[in-house]
């Protein structure tokens, strides 16, 4: 009939977008600037973007300008780019002294301490070995020092940097069973893999761990725990003597930052909610050799994602969205996912007023034909209308084959609960993760701009930017759902 309006739904996935959306500017998005900016980003000049340190600094001067450039308004602190926050670091102290009966150890070359904390301990040892938890369970270990031989029972061994993270992988064993049980330290013999793993894990302990205000703020182990080397293990099996020693640490403020951006919304009541683009500024610094390189340049990981933000921005300034899109460049994401938990905990918007948040970590390697989408599904999807756009995205552009594996809650690496998306999803935010995931380079100073796909890149920073373009334009907000698992 002529006179009858025939509206029409369109149903994706349980979705109903409910408007005729013009389509995204995909053609914005070039080659060249994500080349250009990626060789800048991730150049030896910026040290490798260590949290808390001047380079990470310098790079979120870079970065603030570069988003001046792509068009992006101020969106931080006070009407600036910047958002910053205290980053506590708490070390352990050449004062810290280990001692078994008149025996020295000397620290870091002799004894790792694998906790940051302030305690003295006189205690006798008792030597467990190669004790199961029940053996333990039974033992009597209460006011004494536990020495254990260290094992790989148990754990998962087809994981990244292995060799560098056993040791914590050790003890996380039996950390919490030997506290419960009374002991007063845990003293770990290491075993051919920990000895391989040794000069790996030094640097990490003598850099002591990090957090920020209202998250590990405060040195707070309450049981010391020592490693050394095997050739000790006949020695600790039968002495007598006595464990002597006392962990001295201290704790430092530095400042990190995240760099926030945005570009306004065309609609007058939509563009006072926000599509959240989030990616992390820093990278490793500087390390530990390979080869004649210790620069951990991190284009990869994660540059790969901040020159998409820059893309995409781009694209949003020649076309802008109804909703306002924001980019979040955070940092301290290696050091505990400090920036994303502080922006998540004092947002520059109004949190109720964000209603989506689309990261990105790691983006630019491995088979150009498949990615990864975490937090798509159970228990991790946290909104199946976030999911069914950001599938119907990948099959309107890219094409991607989805991998299923890396969001199973049983996947060794526990890819979902590592990287920034996570304080948003806690928060009840809509909220997933693209990913192309891990490659042998990961954390390495091999993650160089030279060995960035940049066609995947391309198709990557293609997929981030059409969910976004639905996402900003369609007059519905996707739901979240209950029952998510987002603790491991």
């Amino acid at each position: 009939m002529k006179n009858k309006m025939i509206l029409v739904l369109i149903a994706y996935g349980g979705v109903v977008f409910s408007q005729a959306i013009k389509k995204p500017l995909v053609s914005a998005i070039t080659d060249k600037d994500l080349k250009t900016d990626m060789y800048q980003m991730a150049g030896d000049h910026f040290n490798g973007r260590e949290a808390g340190t001047l380079d990470e600094l310098k790079v979120s001067m870079w970065l603030a300008n570069k988003a001046k450039e792509a068009g992006m308004l101020p969106a931080g602190d006070d009407g600036t780019y910047f958002q910053f926050f205290d980053l506590y670091r708490h070390q352990v102290t050449p004062n810290t002294k280990f001692k078994i009966g008149q025996k020295e150890y000397k620290l870091w070359k002799d004894v790792l301490v694998a906790e940051t904390t302030n305690i003295k301990v006189d205690a006798p040892l008792v030597y467990l070995g190669a004790a199961t938890k029940e053996e333990i369970e039974k033992a009597d270990i209460k006011g004494k020092a536990v020495v254990l031989l260290a094992s790989k029972e148990g754990i998962a061994d087809d994981i990244s940097l292995f060799d560098r993270r056993y040791p914590g992988l050790v003890r996380n064993k039996y950390y919490d069973l030997v506290v419960k049980k009374g002991a007063t330290a845990l003293i770990m013999v290491a075993d051919e893999l920990a000895e391989q793993s040794w000069s790996q894990v030094e640097p990490q302990m003598t850099r002591g761990i990090y957090g920020i205000e209202g998250f590990r703020d405060k040195i707070g182990a309450t049981m010391p725990v020592f490693w050394v080397h095997n050739n000790q293990l006949e020695y600790l099996k039968t002495t007598k003597d006595l464990l002597s020693t006392e962990v001295v640490s201290e704790t430092y403020k530095y400042p990190s930052v995240n760099v926030v951006g945005r570009i306004e919304g065309t609609d007058a009541k939509l563009k006072n909610e926000y599509v959240l683009f989030s990616g992390h500024q820093d990278h490793d610094g500087v390390r530990q050799k390979y080869g004649q390189d210790s620069i951990y340049n991190g284009a990869d990981d994660n540059a790969s994602t901040c020159v998409a933000m820059l893309a995409i921005a781009r694209a949003y300034k020649k076309q802008p969205g109804k909703r306002t899109s924001l980019f979040v460049f955070h940092g301290s994401e290696e050091r505990g996912l400090l920036g994303s938990r502080w922006y998540a905990s004092h947002p520059t918007v109004p949190e109720k007023d964000i209603i989506a948040v689309l990261n990105g970590d790691m983006i630019g390697r491995n088979n150009v034909n498949q990615a990864a989408l975490l937090g798509s599904s159970s228990p991790h999807e946290n909104s199946s209308d976030l999911v069914a756009i950001a599938k119907k995205a990948n099959d309107e552009g890219p094409k991607f084959d989805l991998d299923k594996l890396w969001d199973r809650p049983e996947h060794p690496e526990y890819f979902y609960f590592r990287s920034d998306h996570l304080p948003y999803a806690r928060k009840g935010i809509p909220s997933v993760f693209y990913t192309s995931v891990l490659h042998s380079q990961y954390h390495t100073p091999m993650d160089e701009s030279e060995n960035i796909d940049f066609i995947k890149l391309h198709k990557m920073t293609e997929w981030i930017y059409r969910t976004g373009w639905i996402l900003s334009n369609d007059s519905s907000r996707p739901k979240t759902l209950p029952n998510v698992q987002l603790e491991r």
